[in-house]
């Protein structure tokens, strides 16, 4: 299978990953596989930017909201089925593609996971003891100094992260990075990442409108009915936790709004240090005509 290409699109959120996902799709008369592990959740729409339904309709998508938010559904399991319906995919076409803002999951189908070494299960309570009575702070400054290389390249923000970065780190008495792209798996497919980007003026200028279109679509009445269930772990997530807490009445709305746009500028700093690390990645201007992409992925895929 030397001759299946898995065309990775990457880049910052808002830089317009679908839009050029759904046209090569077209080009190349094939399939997308979604690698945004907030887009898994079928109760989570407005607020994940996931494809809209004339999007979906454009070309076949894989792994839209195809989980509750109450389902355990993790990378490992992401992988596994990736893997999966890449071979079976792989049978009747020699391109897919495959889109999304999750370094990690878009790392564990291109490279497959880094192997860990078990750990203590009563380190991981005791972390999420420290998170209920100290908060997530407190777990991010333990993070910063026993693995500043880690803190600055995973999604702090989010609790399930920071606490499994942490647990390593305690667990074996070496930092979480240490453990890193260790292993090479093998695949029967080539990888062409293709990479979107633009000044960050420009991405950052993108995020704020972004954010105000999803407020116009409904996303405050979207956070509104999930409220009940506000402690899930896939609900702590930028967009939803923000306005949870205006709902709560801790925070005003406006106060809120501003902190989702601070909060999605910085998610989409953390993806570009993570997706610069790839050195085989072909960069784009957001800008860039969609026929020019296909001429480089063609060259490459010949």
């Amino acid at each position: 299978m030397s001759n299946k290409y898995l065309i990775s699109i990457v880049g910052p959120t808002a830089i317009g990953k679908t839009a050029l996902s759904i046209k090569l799709a077209n080009h190349f008369n094939t399939e997308i596989i979604s690698a945004d592990s907030r887009q898994f959740f079928k109760e989570m729409s407005i607020g994940t930017a996931a494809p809209t339904p004339t999007e979906l309709a454009s070309a076949k998508h894989h792994f839209i909201h195809h989980k509750s938010i109450e389902d355990d559904y993790n990378v490992g399991a992401f992988e596994k089925d990736a893997i999966f319906l890449l071979n079976d995919l792989f049978k009747t076409t020699n391109i897919v593609i495959m889109v999304g803002g999750s370094g990690l999951y878009t790392d564990a189908v291109t490279k497959g996971l880094d192997d860990f070494p078990e750990i203590d299960s009563s380190i991981r309570q005791t972390l999420n003891k420290q998170l209920q009575s100290e908060g997530l702070e407190h777990l991010q400054n333990e993070l910063k100094k026993l693995d500043p290389k880690t803190y600055n390249s995973i999604a702090i923000d989010n609790p399930h992260r920071v606490i499994r970065a942490l647990e390593v780190c305690i667990g074996t008495n070496k930092p979480y990075s240490s453990f890193l792209n260790n292993k090479k798996t093998e695949r029967n497919f080539t990888t062409i990442s293709i990479g979107l980007t633009a000044d960050r003026e420009i991405i950052y200028n993108r995020i704020n409108k972004r954010v105000d279109l999803m407020l116009n679509d409904g996303l405050l009445e979207e956070v509104k009915q999930l409220l009940p269930k506000q402690q899930l772990n896939a609900l702590n997530t930028v967009g939803y936790k923000e306005l949870f807490k205006y709902l709560n009445n801790e925070w005003t709305l406006d106060f809120a709004i501003s902190e989702i746009k601070k909060n999605t500028r910085r998610f989409a700093k953390r993806q570009l240090t993570w997706f610069k690390k790839n050195k085989n990645t072909i960069w784009f201007d957001y800008t860039t005509n969609t026929n020019d992409i296909v001429k480089v992925i063609e060259n490459y895929s010949r």
